[in-house]
C-alpha cells in the first residue's frame, strides 16, 4: 500500500553498508527513465540531540534523542512522498527502533516497544524493502556520526533483522559483493518483475 499515490521503496541495513550511495544511484536510475522520483536522506544527522552526543561528546544516546530520530524519520518519509510517484528511502522506521533497542537502557525499552508497535502498524507503507548486508569501513574520514557505533555492525545487523521480523517487515536480501551499478540493476530488475516501474512512468 503506497503512501497515498506514491510507491515507497526502502534501502535497509546497518551503517556503512552502502545504503546512502545506493539510494542516490537508484534515484538517478529512475529519474533518467522519466519517473517522478524523490529520495530521503538520514534525518538523524540533522538532529540537534544527535549532534550534541556525537559531535560535541555531550551525554549519551538517550530516549529523547531516539524519539526525535524516530519522529524525524517518519515525518521525512511522509512529506517526501506527497508530490512524487516513487520515493526511495534511506532506511525504514525499523532501523531507528533497532538502534534504540541496542543502545538504550532497560528502563527505556517500554517506549522502544511502543515504537515497534507503530512500526508494525505502518509496515504496509513500504512497497519493498531491500536489505544490504555488505560491511564497508565504518570509519570514514570526517564522518564522526558513525564513530560511536563503528564497532557494532555485526550486533546491529542481528538486532535489525530481528526487529524487522518483529514488525512484520519483509526484507529482500541484496546479494553481497556487488558494485553499486550491479546493485541498481539487481533491484530494478526485481521491481520490473512486479510491474511497478511500468506503473511509475
Amino acid at each position: 500500500m503506497p503512501i497515498r499515490d506514491c510507491r515507497v521503496i526502502a534501502i535497509e541495513g546497518t551503517h556503512a553498508s552502502g545504503k546512502t550511495t545506493l539510494v542516490h544511484a537508484l534515484t538517478s536510475h529512475y529519474r533518467e527513465r522519466g519517473v517522478h522520483v524523490a529520495c530521503t536522506g538520514e534525518p538523524a544527522r540533522l538532529s540537534p540531540f544527535m549532534e550534541e552526543i556525537v559531535l560535541h561528546d555531550k551525554g549519551r544516546f538517550d530516549l529523547t534523542a531516539e524519539l526525535d530520530a524516530f519522529g524525524a524519520q517518519l515525518t521525512t518519509q511522509l512529506r517526501a512522498a506527497r508530490h512524487h510517484t516513487l520515493l526511495i528511502t534511506d532506511k525504514t522506521l525499523v532501523n531507528v527502533v533497532a538502534y534504540a533497542r541496542l543502545l538504550l537502557p532497560t528502563e527505556d525499552q517500554v517506549a522502544v516497544e511502543a515504537m515497534l508497535r507503530l512500526c508494525a502498524s505502518t509496515a504496509h507503507m513500504y512497497d519493498a524493502v531491500f536489505y544490504t548486508s555488505d560491511a564497508f569501513d565504518p570509519r570514514q574520514p570526517g564522518d564522526r556520526f558513525r564513530d560511536k557505533v563503528a564497532d557494532q555492525q555485526a550486533e546491529l545487523d542481528t538486532t535489525l533483522r530481528v526487529t524487522a521480523k518483529n514488525a512484520g517487515l519483509f526484507l529482500i536480501e541484496v546479494p553481497r559483493g556487488l558494485t553499486t551499478a550491479e546493485r541498481v540493476s539487481w533491484i530494478s530488475a526485481r521491481l520490473d518483475q512486479t510491474g511497478d516501474p511500468a506503473a511509475l512512468t
